[in-house]
């Protein structure tokens, strides 16, 4: 690093960042509802295997691993990974309607595990989903008390999650929260299932849901699950965090129904630049790249960090600021100069490209890192191949046209 005072170089607006009372914890739902995705492909197990391995070594502490009731394939498959997570620090969850019929088959595999397995009850709880439904409140209520109840009495931990809850009226999600309470869950999740809410609307419910809590008096942890319909997963997430949720959930490229969900790579990453986690993310990007190849969703170029552009530039003006700082020998300099985010944190590194757009300093450099000494006439010929290109050129076309 230069030999000046970070503070000196860089003003931090965000600073300082609020104080959180509670570790935060992280739920993934890759492989439940990032399956959802109408676009997604089911990994084979051993793939499943391989990225619960990644998440448990990204210090995610909880993943949800499928739908019992959906099928016995999948029960299968929700075994097979319960008995892996034996073995490492990540446990299990899975999601179940509020029935018992939903349920017993989680029951029953936990006799057989002899590990206990989180149960995920969940149930709509927005006035529009009840009337599509044909539910009245009361039925819900019931179903609520009837599923929490039976999970609790079988001595499974209970997350009680209620669907659309960023679009239900207060006094309903007040009586179904108390209710599950008094029936035995140990967790709420508050969910924006539609992705309708924003930062502010997320404030206001969690810290909403937190006073319901603190005036029971119980010891009973909040989760925030946010789908990204409007773009702000991973904004109302933070807004999660610094009103009061205790367990985030997300998941890999924030893959899942519609638009998906929070982005749980992008999530860890601020958390770690915000200073409110020392998790290792030295293998975030093999997560991210095993979870986009293995449930078929492309990385987008110009996604955050993880993206082929996010730490590359062809633009004359910015690359001559990197290769400044490369030139001083200070890695420090040239992974901030231009970039919010620090590549090496990720294990990613600043990159330099010719292109359109590009000044002298680029070719110079992409020219010298591949061992061909920047000669003027080289230059020249390469920035005349670069303004006629409609793209960026690889190295190999660099050194093509340097040599006319």
């Amino acid at each position: 690093m230069t030999n000046l005072d970070e503070n000196d170089l860089i003003h931090d607006w965000n600073a300082p960042y609020p104080e959180l009372g509670k570790r935060i914890q992280f739920d993934d739902e890759t492989l439940r509802d990032g399956l959802q995705s109408p676009s997604a492909l089911e990994p084979c197990l051993e793939d499943k295997v391989k990225l619960v391995h990644l998440m448990n070594q990204l210090g995610i502490d909880t993943a949800n691993v499928g739908l019992p009731g959906a099928s016995q394939h999948a029960r299968d498959h929700i075994y097979a990974l319960c008995k892996e997570m034996e073995l490492l620090r990540i446990t299990p969850n899975v999601a179940c309607r509020t029935m018992a019929h939903d349920i017993q088959p989680v029951v029953d595999m936990v006799q057989e595990l002899g590990t206990p397995v989180e149960v995920c009850a969940f149930i709509g709880s927005s006035g529009i989903r009840m009337f599509a439904e044909g539910w009245d409140f009361p039925k819900v209520l019931d179903l609520a008390k009837s599923g929490v109840e039976f999970a609790h009495k079988e001595g499974l931990p209970v997350m009680f999650v209620t669907e659309d809850t960023a679009r239900a009226k207060p006094e309903e999600v007040d009586a179904l929260y108390r209710t599950a309470i008094e029936a035995g869950a140990s967790r709420l999740c508050i969910c924006d299932t539609c992705g309708h809410i924003t930062p502010e609307g997320t404030r206001r419910l969690v810290k909403f849901v937190k006073a319901i809590v603190d005036d029971m008096g119980v010891d009973v942890g909040i989760d925030w699950h946010g789908h990204r319909d409007r773009g702000l997963g991973l904004a109302n997430s933070l807004a999660a965090i610094e009103a009061g949720a205790t367990r985030i959930h997300g998941s890999a490229l924030g893959i899942g129904e519609r638009a998906g969900n929070t982005e749980m790579d992008l999530l860890l990453a601020n958390l770690k630049l915000n200073g409110w986690i020392d998790n290792d993310m030295s293998q975030l990007g093999e997560y991210v790249h095993l979870a986009s190849e293995t449930i078929g969703s492309p990385i987008p170029h110009n996604y955050p960090i993880f993206g082929k552009d996010a730490f590359e530039t062809g633009t004359g003006v910015h690359a001559a600021a990197v290769v400044k700082a490369f030139n001083k020998g200070d890695h420090w300099l040239a992974d901030r100069v231009y970039s919010g985010v620090p590549a090496g944190i990720f294990g990613m590194e600043q990159s330099i490209k010719v292109g359109p757009m590009s000044g002298k300093s680029n070719v110079a450099w992409v020219l010298e890192k591949n061992g061909v000494q920047a000669t003027d006439e080289r230059v020249a010929n390469v920035l005349e191949a670069a303004k006629n290109s409609p793209r960026m050129l690889s190295d190999t076309e660099v050194l093509a046209a340097a040599h006319g």
